[in-house]
């Protein structure tokens, strides 16, 4: 029912980003009087990343670590949901720009998360993909299992050397957690699945270019890390720089490791969005917040989790995702006391702690002076992402694969997909557009150039 004739209007919020702040900061305003809210992502679901890695060693299929947003908010009916681009921002307009769209707003909160940085060397990521989305993950399933195939059928010792090798770069938890999927899966899921070749003569190698892995982490639970690593037959080389890759491994200074499959997890960068903002930035490219997370000469925009550069105690918040959780419901509060007439609060943030994952019954927790290693720490890890997790059907389908995983030693998601999907051969057709003239009339486009003939395929 349509509210009282001098009622204000409902203040608009717009949501940049599903991920873990935006989610959390959503899921405040759904249903709050006074608040339409608009979601904005460029992919329609919620991705829980903590266990992307999974999907990524065939532990998981994506389904089981993905979430439709529009499904989590369906029954709110002052949340919108809208698959696009962000592309810029004018902050004195307070319109945001997507890719199809300008959307004006009263609050904005971004929560864009985080991508990949080569540090400089953006061609790298051909040969090393990262580890951010489902689609990464699933090429990097797909690289994993079909580097043992070609290795079956390899009758060259040198080749077959080099498809067995893997190497990781990046010793902080998701390389870490890569690395040990990666030993447990050869040693012991596709042990007994090959004839010709031994997978658990497979070699694994971890660089990091600090002193030590898990530089976060107590540096005793670090070298607990580096222990179970190299029981899985890791090998862990720290001190150790990587200075090219190409299509036949990694150059280290004046050495060279041959290896087929190359995965990336030495550092992120915040969104490019970030510098269309026109606000001070840190060196590492992150918005210099207020303690409400707010910019400091416009505070009805709000920056949350990888994106923010928050000082708490005098340091910047790490990028984990209880900080962007945290962030998220506290801007939205906040926004809800300003509906009410009420000041804003500063953002407080509460350390959970932090824990990592090395593989079957390995694992390292670290919660104020609580610190262990192994089997309840293993425990632990599994109680605290399965809660997380959107949806109990998630959680149930995680609880049963990892159940079934831990006893069978199996991973029931070992699927090679490729990207052709077409049958037939040829090149793709032109994809029809609609031409904007200058009087604002539409026009077909031009005849697209006949496509040569396929060739058949002997």
């Amino acid at each position: 029912m349509p509210g009282p004739a001098n009622a204000p209007p409902a203040r608009h919020v717009v949501i940049v980003g599903g991920g873990f702040g935006g989610l959390c900061a959503a899921q405040v305003l759904a249903g709050a009087k006074g608040v339409e809210v608009t979601i904005i992502d460029r992919r329609n679901h919620h991705l829980f990343q903590p266990l992307l890695y999974q999907v990524a060693m065939a532990g998981l299929s994506p389904a089981e670590i993905a979430y439709p947003i529009r499904t989590i908010f369906s029954g709110k009916r002052n949340v919108r949901v809208l698959l696009a681009r962000a592309t810029g921002i004018d902050l004195g307009k307070k319109l945001l720009r997507t890719d199809d769209a300008e959307i004006p707003y009263d609050n904005l909160i971004l929560a864009c998360g985080a991508r990949q940085s080569y540090f400089g060397h953006n061609e790298w990521e051909t040969y090393a993909p990262g580890l951010k989305s489902l689609e990464e993950a699933t090429e990097i399933r797909r690289r994993v299992l079909t580097a043992f195939e070609l290795a079956e059928k390899e009758p060259d010792p040198d080749k077959q050397r080099k498809l067995l090798t893997f190497v990781v770069i990046g010793g902080g938890p998701t390389g870490v957690e890569l690395a040990g999927a990666l030993g447990e899966i050869s040693r012991f899921t596709l042990a007994r699945d090959f004839r010709r070749i031994d997978p658990r003569r497979t070699r694994v190698i971890l660089i990091e270019a600090g002193p030590r892995i898990l530089a976060a982490f107590d540096e005793k639970l670090a070298s607990r890390a580096t222990a179970d690593l190299e029981s899985l037959g890791v090998t862990v080389w720290t001190s150790t720089k990587v200075t090219r890759v190409d299509a036949d491994g990694v150059d280290l200074g004046e050495e060279s490791v041959q290896a087929a499959t190359i995965l990336w997890a030495a550092g992120v960068a915040p969104s490019e969005l970030n510098k269309s903002l026109g606000v001070p930035l840190d060196r590492g490219g992150r918005v210099m917040v207020e303690q409400d997370c707010s910019l400091k000469d416009h505070p009805e925009v709000f920056v949350v989790g990888d994106q923010a550069h928050f000082l708490h105690n005098d340091k910047p918040l790490p990028g984990l995702a209880p900080v962007a959780m945290q962030q998220g419901r506290c801007t939205a509060r906040n926004i809800l006391r300003e509906v009410k007439g009420k000041p804003r609060e500063p953002f407080r943030y509460r350390d959970k702690g932090q824990m990592a994952t090395i593989g079957r019954r390995r694992a390292i927790v670290e919660f104020g002076r609580f610190k262990f290693a192994g089997f309840f720490a293993w425990l632990a890890w599994l109680l605290v992402h399965i809660l997380y997790l959107v949806g109990f059907k998630n959680r149930l389908e995680v609880v049963l694969n990892w159940s079934w995983n831990y006893f069978a030693f199996s991973r029931g998601a070992r699927l090679i997909v490729g990207k052709d999907w077409r049958s037939a051969a040829g090149p793709a057709p032109a994809p029809r557009a609609v031409v904007e003239e200058p009087s604002g009339t539409t026009a077909a486009p031009p005849a697209p150039v006949a496509a040569p003939a396929a060739v058949p395929v002997a």
